[in-house]
């Protein structure tokens, strides 16, 4: 993979989770404004299962990042379950 490819892969792959995770935060917002107008006619399992598919969304992120990242060393000759990262200081 060219450092070009990674690199558009992972700034594409960025846009989406903040896609992700702002529309889950609409959604809080949507469902707060509708749950006190509507009471007991709101449509609670609906959302429900749109929350769930957002969460899915972001687990598939995150596991996006971390395949491409296991790429993306691996290219560099590096073995992914190796690399350590150090705490600083």
């Amino acid at each position: 993979m060219s450092d070009a490819a990674a690199s558009e892969a992972r700034k594409a792959l960025n846009r989406l989770r903040r896609s992700a995770e702002k529309a889950l935060l609409d959604l809080d917002a949507l469902e707060g404004a509708l749950v006190r107008a509507e009471a007991e006619d709101f449509p609670r399992d609906a959302y429900a299962a749109v929350r769930a598919r957002l969460d899915e969304l972001l687990e598939f992120t995150d596991e996006e990042a971390s395949r491409l990242q296991d790429k993306i060393l691996h290219a560099g000759g590096l073995e992914p379950g190796r690399v350590r990262r150090s705490g600083g200081g």
